[in-house]
């Protein structure tokens, strides 16, 4: 089989005289990388409109798999024709993603479910506000380390997305109880999966309204929450019967006592025992580990 052009052998067949619909792009195109793809669009203007029409039918895109970064100009160019996409991370464009980047491939993919914008600080509250009015089918969403995400940001998202699952605001620090409360009563019904982790504004208010409200929650991460106690995690227990894992390290007003009652549920909980804690010192100290009945 030979790519294209040239002479051709009797009996060969060229691999773009193969059907583009149905062998090309299912078949073949959807097992190569798309770093490849890229290398291969430059053989030839052929290939590069097979390229194209594939990139246009993509449900998922992950600009990590381009490189570590991706020019602004080359993302422009792969997603330019994109109109299906259900699944999008941005991440590894961090450094220059811009809400005039960002808002035509929204625009453009009304039926994204899964969008991961980790650390890309360039972009604005606009950005998050055309996510929500444009996709609301969105089901997970990461703004991890996004510090311009506010109150106002994360309602427009509450007001706008019915169908919201999983949502990583880890170091968000601009939000307070008030904006988080304000989305565990409007999406708190399906909410799973959500992490406030490294929010010193965040206290038991929010995690009291998130028990109350979620009650399919099954993941909850409030590492160096530092206004959380031990009562708010009680109500958490009482309320959250789903519940499967929670990190609370660095959260030091949160006590034993109200952690026992999850770890006799199986939840998984990220910061050991007390006595299994001082085990580990021990042996760390003294080089063996002593026998103690943790039964008694």
């Amino acid at each position: 089989m030979e790519p294209s052009g040239g002479e051709q052998e009797p009996g060969a067949v060229r691999l773009l005289d193969l059907p583009w619909e149905d062998v090309l792009l299912p078949h073949i195109l959807s097992r190569v990388p798309l770093r490849q793809l890229l290398h291969l669009q430059r053989v030839s203007r052929a290939f590069q409109a097979l390229v194209q029409l594939h990139l246009a039918r993509l449900r998922s895109f992950d600009s990590a798999q381009v490189g570590p970064q991706v020019p602004r100009a080359a993302l422009a160019r792969l997603l330019r024709d994109a109109e299906g996409l259900q699944e999008l991370c941005l991440e590894s464009c961090r450094d220059w993603l811009s809400d005039e980047d960002l808002e035509p491939v929204l625009g453009r993919n009304p039926g994204l479910r899964r969008v991961g914008l980790a650390g890309c600080g360039r972009l604005s509250r606009r950005a998050l506000v055309t996510l929500s009015v444009s996709c609301a089918q969105l089901r997970c969403l990461s703004l991890a380390h996004c510090d311009w995400v506010d109150g106002l940001a994360l309602q427009s998202l509450a007001d706008r997305c019915p169908c919201l699952e999983a949502l990583d605001l880890t170091a968000c620090r601009q939000l307070r109880d008030r904006a988080v409360a304000y989305l565990a009563q409007r999406r708190g019904a399906r909410l799973r999966s959500l992490s406030l982790a490294v929010n010193a504004n965040v206290g038991d208010a929010t995690v009291q309204e998130l028990a109350r409200c979620c009650p399919q929650l099954e993941h909850l991460d409030l590492t160096g929450c530092l206004r959380v106690r031990s009562d708010a995690i009680r109500t958490l227990a009482e309320y959250c019967p789903r519940l499967r894992s929670l990190r609370v390290r660095h959260c030091h007003d949160v006590a034993e006592s109200s952690l026992s009652v999850l770890r006799k549920r199986g939840v998984n909980i990220d910061v050991e025992p007390p006595l299994q804690r001082a085990l580990v010192l021990l042996q760390d100290v003294v080089g063996f580990t002593p026998f103690v009945n943790l039964q008694i």
